[in-house]
């Protein structure tokens, strides 16, 4: 399965929010190949930006490198930052990975973000994704 992850969620376990224990066992899904895992570029400068602000630890560069050698690093173009702007949603960041994860064709989004809407990809948090595909 083809699973795309928001930002937040290498956040929730990085600097151990809500939800951050549910984060790790998606993490090691991906990591045992359970999951396909895909994330954009974009999210690793983010994570090392936000991850380094609020929490000032080596391990940081450790955890992006573990994304960079588990993940798929997928990257949007012009056309994406382009029907991004144009979007209702005035979230951009949110608007550029919903964009970049339908091209690549996955099957779901996983964000903790109450905010991340979109109507035609199945978008779940990672306790609602836990639930429906490894305790049904």
């Amino acid at each position: 399965m083809k699973v795309f992850f928001d930002t937040n969620i290498f956040l929730d376990i990085l600097l151990d929010r809500n939800h951050s224990k549910e984060a790790l066992i998606l993490l090691n899904s991906v990591d045992m190949g359970i999951l396909e895992g895909y994330l954009v570029d974009i999210s690793i400068l983010n994570i090392d930006y936000i991850g380094k602000k609020q929490k000032k630890s080596p391990e940081i560069k450790e955890f992006l490198q573990l994304l960079i050698d588990i993940f798929n690093i997928i990257a949007p173009d012009k056309e994406i930052f382009k029907e991004s702007l144009k979007l209702q949603n005035n979230d951009l960041e949110d608007n550029v990975q919903y964009l970049t994860a339908k091209k690549y064709k996955c099957d779901c989004i996983i964000s903790n973000d109450k905010k991340f809407s979109f109507e035609d990809i199945e978008i779940l948090t990672s306790p609602e994704f836990i639930k429906k595909y490894f305790l049904h």
